[in-house]
């Protein structure tokens, strides 16, 4: 059976799946749990504090899949771990604004303003580049050492796909996996916290990564887009990604 505070989280998402945030009334979202409005604001105080669980039950839910996806044999799990941040981005629209950070019409938005936690009673769900360091800790603590560089190869060659997306299905995610377990093991990456090593970038035209010329205007773009998620400050000493 289900707890009082699933079924109100449960029936947010199925509320958010007729409208926009908006336009979502708390009294709604207790009706359809079939509690009262009075349980739903014991557990969450405010709506503001239901959007903010939410989210983070998203974010503890891609969490999850990285920890199954890092159960892969060891010289797979960057790429199984690529192929999940794609897959769950693609059928969670919340996971895709935790890890970029752009938030699409009529979703719910963390607030991040001073003193929010007090007014939701509980954590703030993690920024792009929080989400983003969990990750990597993640992978980096099962991987082989001298492994931390395919790990964040691969990450990258996600969000590029996670920004810019393209449709898939069983047989695409298939070569993408192929396309990301190859890359994460023989791309080379420059300077510490350079660009993302995406098709194309620093290859040139009869290169491996050569990139079809209707994408070179949109891959500084992408590049930009990934640093900025890989570098958004957080609450940690480290800060960002290195």
């Amino acid at each position: 059976m289900p707890t009082a505070r699933q079924a109100l989280l449960d029936a947010a998402l199925r509320a958010l799946d007729d409208g926009p945030w908006r336009t979502v009334r708390m009294v709604d979202v207790a009706t359809l749990a079939g509690v009262s409005r009075q349980t739903l604001y014991n557990e969450f105080g405010t709506k503001s504090g239901l959007a903010g669980a939410l989210l983070r039950r998203a974010a503890d839910g891609y969490l999850a899949g990285v920890d199954r996806a890092l159960t892969a044999p060891a010289p797979d799990r960057p790429a199984a771990v690529a192929l999940w941040t794609v897959r769950a981005a693609r059928q969670d629209a919340l996971v895709k604004a935790l890890l970029t950070g752009h938030w699409a019409e009529g979703l719910p938005r963390p607030d991040r303003r001073p003193g929010s936690r007090g007014r939701t009673g509980g954590r703030p769900p993690p920024a792009p580049g929080e989400l983003l360091t969990l990750v990597r800790d993640r992978m980096a603590a099962v991987s082989p050492e001298g492994a931390a560089g395919r790990c964040e190869i691969a990450l990258r060659l996600a969000l590029s796909c996670v920004i810019v997306p393209v449709p898939g299905d069983d047989a695409t995610d298939s070569r993408a996996l192929h396309l990301v377990r190859e890359a994460s093991r023989t791309a080379v990456t420059g300077q510490a916290g350079a660009g993302p090593p995406l098709p194309g970038a620093g290859a040139g035209r009869g290169s491996q990564w050569a990139e079809p010329d209707s994408w070179r205007p949109i891959t500084p773009m992408i590049t930009s887009e990934i640093d900025t998620s890989f570098s958004v400050e957080t609450t940690s000493p480290r800060k960002i990604m290195p």
